[in-house]
């Protein structure tokens, strides 16, 4: 079987886009791995398929499989990158769409500088939907790690995030509580890990440890989480400029029930077709 794809990423969260809407395509996790594996394959974090929309409403359908090739609910920096994709594939003309995700719909839009914001929906608090077992919903919740207390922020953005608090974000043990936070069992879908050091009123720094796929250079829906995170505790001000390893992202949220917005780059690297 032989796939057409571009490879794209967004702030140096790296992606394999393929079109589903002109091909017909059918992967096993096997061959998502191969896919996303860096040495025998084309190399990602994740692998987003465009397909056509279910509801009626919306533009577009996209799947989103990590590197170890389970399927996931939301990505922020794909979603920019699936904007990107559907424009240069001629998909679609328009600068604003309407994408279905397992996470929900969200609303993606090319500015005037080239920038893509996506509109994230509202984030969701409530332990029982994040999920996260024996939560309460507050600003802060307490995690046991390896015989330690973790003072952690949860929350949704299509995907559960947890976010904490470091002095330092290059000294934060990122790769060792990560992963130990990813499989804790209060979070029975994993969780994506945040570690994020507040600069100023309006912006911080940010390593993410992601479901199914390690530490990344960004997390779109991360930042979009940490940036939550901090205005809820009053450490910051929207706007929020969030620098991960692969660039600066924008957030912008304005309490309760507001849609987070989300801007930043989408870049194709290159397009090519390999023999699955």
């Amino acid at each position: 079987m032989s796939i057409k794809f571009t490879k794209m990423h967004g702030a140096g969260n790296d992606f394999v886009m393929i079109d589903g809407v002109r091909q017909d395509i059918q992967l096993t996790p096997e061959q998502l791995r191969l896919l996303a594996d860096r040495h025998f394959g084309v190399g990602c974090d994740q692998i987003l398929i465009v397909e056509k929309a279910q509801n009626k409403d919306a533009d577009f359908r996209y799947r989103i499989f990590n590197s170890d090739g389970g399927e996931v609910e939301q990505c922020g920096n794909g979603a920019r990158c699936f904007m990107r994709f559907v424009h240069d594939q001629k998909l679609t003309s328009k600068r604003e769409i309407l994408v279905e995700t397992r996470g929900g719909l969200i609303s993606p839009r090319i500015e005037q500088d080239g920038r893509i914001t996506v509109n994230m929906g509202p984030p969701v608090f409530d332990p029982v939907l994040v999920p996260f077992d024996g939560g309460s919903g507050a600003v802060s919740e307490a995690l046991e790690v390896a015989g330690n207390t973790l003072e952690i922020s949860v929350l949704s953005m299509g995907n559960p995030h947890a976010v904490q608090l470091v002095a330092d974000v290059e000294q934060a043990p990122v790769e060792k509580l990560g992963t130990l936070i990813e499989h804790h069992p209060r979070f029975p879908r994993h969780v994506n890990a945040g570690f994020m050091q507040v600069m100023d009123r309006h912006s911080l720094r940010l390593r993410v440890y992601e479901r199914g796929a390690g530490e990344t250079l960004s997390c779109g829906t991360g930042a979009c989480a940490a940036a939550v995170a901090g205005i809820r505790r009053k450490l910051l001000d929207s706007p929020v400029n969030v620098a991960t390893r692969g660039g600066v992202l924008t957030v912008t949220w304005d309490g309760d029930a507001q849609p987070v917005l989300m801007t930043g780059p989408a870049i194709s690297v290159f397009s090519g077709e390999i023999n699955l």
